[in-house]
């Protein structure tokens, strides 16, 4: 599996009879998998199963879910049938008392107060089957539609990650490159650093009298092997082979890269503090920041 970021978006909306919805998807990095929901009331039920669902899909970020959703208030009203009744007998028995008058109009009788009233619920349906059939289909559309989401955001973390990805390898090709440039620089410094040491230790010498040639030959081998860096250099190629293998691996790498930058870290450190010239200082600083480059990607990485 690729490389997954943990930054990405996702929105996705639609509607239902009576109401429309929306989701927004929301990641950024964290040391673990965090999620939060912001559900309207009514639907606080339904983040225990989205939480499982997510969780099955994502293992590291703090993540964002919001819903909103928006009811339409268009009011349904219905004919007062015994209110009709009453005003249309009220009509006809006075336009007989009237000669010549019109007979009685619908959209006037309509208009009569009391006529038309609000209605609560479809025809021969209590409102509470009605209310509660409405909230049914709302909640599996908002649920299908956290899905999608949640599909969304998978794909956007992944197309993030491949942009990372290879970022990552040419960081790693960046080290490897400045490794390989302080092996030749290091070459001499063992030898170059005992002849340091017995220029010291000779200007010493005059200062205070003789000391036994064997210890100073001691002294200044022990410093000298000190100074070397190979091991470092060792090292560092070993996690230049582990962070290349990650990379590979790709899916659920990033505490294991984050742990193995801090070790490109303390050799890098390592070999500044043992250099004893000016080139590989200058190698080993610039090491030190493409290695601190390439922490700052891993962090994002799921």
């Amino acid at each position: 599996m690729p490389i997954a970021s943990m930054t990405g978006f996702a929105r996705t909306e639609g509607s239902t009879d009576g109401a429309s919805w929306a989701w927004e998807l929301r990641s950024v990095n964290g040391r673990g998998l965090e999620l939060r929901f912001r559900l309207p009331g009514g639907l606080d039920g339904l983040e225990q199963r989205l939480r499982e669902t997510a969780g099955q899909k994502l293992k590291r970020g703090n993540v964002t879910a919001n819903l909103t959703i928006r009811r339409d208030e268009q009011q349904r009203v219905s004919v007062d049938q015994a209110a009709l009744d009453q005003a249309l007998q009220l009509a006809l028995a006075l336009a007989a008392r009237i000669p010549g008058s019109s007979p009685p109009r619908a959209e006037t009788l309509l208009a009569l107060p009391g006529v038309m009233r609000a209605a609560s619920a479809a025809e021969g349906e209590e409102p509470q089957k009605t209310q509660a059939a409405a909230q049914s289909v709302l909640t599996d559309a908002v649920t299908a539609g956290f899905n999608q989401a949640l599909d969304a955001l998978v794909t956007a973390r992944l197309a993030e990650g491949a942009r990372l990805a290879t970022i990552l390898v040419a960081q790693i090709e960046e080290v490897s490159i400045l490794c390989a440039r302080a092996g030749v620089e290091a070459a001499d410094q063992p030898a170059l650093q005992r002849a340091r040491m017995l220029e010291s230790v000779q200007a010493l010498m005059r200062d205070v009298g003789a000391l036994p040639e064997e210890r100073i030959a001691q002294e200044v081998a022990i410093l000298a092997a000190r100074s070397d860096v190979r091991e470092e250099l060792d090292r560092l190629a070993a996690h230049l082979e582990a962070a290349s293998a990650l990379v590979a691996e790709g899916a659920n790498i990033g505490r294991r890269f984050d742990f193995l930058v801090q070790e490109f870290n303390r050799e890098a450190n390592t070999l500044c503090s043992k250099s004893a010239s000016v080139p590989l200082t200058a190698t080993g600083l610039r090491l030190k920041a493409t290695i601190e480059q390439l922490r700052e990607q891993v962090q994002n990485i799921e």
